[in-house]
């Protein structure tokens, strides 16, 4: 496995230097930021991103006013009461992607949220806490508790809300293929745990955060 710098000097050959390549790396958003995010831009990006999944994220984007006013703002103690008649209507109108599943992935997701917040004070704060070198084990809660945030949907959901986060994207997975952390896509836990070090790792060579040390990996080989 590559030093952290020798992979940041192969990602700035091919983006054309050091200064176009930090142009291009995002930074997450500081806890104390990211812990007074309301609990309802949670839920929204949430369902954005179930939404998004298995469909064509322009069309999604691009309806996405309407199903903000579709869900009167996504608060999540009024939709984890998410009823019949809720649900009837919501599949009559024209706004929103009129699927079942995913409108039912709402009410699944306030009753987490709602549970976040009670537990920890608010969702935002349970988000803000927790540490990025177990960030695995958040992607791993989200998939046991919360509904259809299993995979990448979960990762972009966190980073979209500004969360230290990695993305297992094609050119990133490739990257730790090559530098030996994973022999195919990591699926398993014992995979995802050896990615987390391989992450934490280059993070002690760096102290630069996952979202950064993600976009690296992921312009060694593309993007």
């Amino acid at each position: 496995m590559k030093s952290f710098a020798a992979l940041y000097e192969q990602a700035a050959k091919r983006k054309g230097g050091s200064k176009a390549l930090e142009a291009l790396l995002p930074s997450p958003l500081v806890k104390s930021k990211l812990a007074k995010i309301p609990d309802d831009r949670w839920l929204s990006m949430m369902s954005k991103c179930v939404f998004q999944a298995g469909f064509n994220w322009q069309v999604v984007e691009n309806k996405w006013p309407g199903i903000e006013e579709a869900f009167a703002g996504f608060d999540p103690r009024r939709w984890r009461l998410m009823s019949d008649e809720d649900l009837d209507r919501l599949l009559k109108d024209k706004r929103i992607i009129r699927n079942a599943t995913k409108i039912l992935a709402v009410r699944d997701n306030a009753t987490l949220l709602c549970d976040l917040a009670e537990e920890h004070g608010s969702a935002a704060r349970f988000f803000a806490a927790w540490p990025a070198e177990d960030y695995a084990g958040l992607l791993l809660l989200l998939k046991k508790r919360a509904a259809r945030l299993g995979g990448n949907s979960a990762q972009y959901f966190l980073r979209a809300m500004g969360k230290d986060a990695y993305i297992l994207s094609r050119d990133v997975i490739a990257a730790l293929r090559r530098e030996g952390v994973v022999s195919t896509e990591p699926k398993s836990q014992r995979d995802m745990k050896r990615v987390q070090a391989a992450f934490n790792q280059w993070q002690r060579e760096s102290g630069r955060p996952l979202t950064q040390i993600s976009k690296v990996l992921a312009f060694t080989i593309g993007e």
